[in-house]
């Protein structure tokens, strides 16, 4: 499941002229690092992402998805993001990388 998420969010992100530079995910939520163009509002982003994903995953693994735990929702409705600005860009990446990943 986690992916099919990616390649969706990487998809998303090529059609809103960014890319998706790293992904990782938890049992609860996932990790990116996007470049993004600055006149693409950082909400614009997150809402595009967390509503095709959600369509395309429950699409693909209804079985599997709990609907309850979020209220009926996949996503959270929160959600967050930060600047790596000067962090050079390894660094970043291998952090994403190291995050645990849900078993089998």
């Amino acid at each position: 499941m986690l992916t099919h998420c990616e390649q969706v969010m990487r998809n998303v992100c090529a059609d809103l002229g960014a890319a998706l530079r790293e992904f990782n995910g938890e049992d609860d939520h996932v990790h990116l690092l996007v470049h993004y163009p600055p006149k693409l509002s950082i909400s614009t982003l997150v809402n595009r992402l967390k509503g095709v994903s959600a369509h395309y995953l429950r699409k693909e693994f209804a079985g599997r998805i709990n609907r309850h735990i979020m209220h009926g929702h996949l996503w959270s409705p929160s959600y967050f993001a930060a600047s790596c600005g000067g962090t050079p860009l390894e660094v970043i990446k291998e952090y994403i990388k190291e995050q645990k990943h849900p078993g089998p």
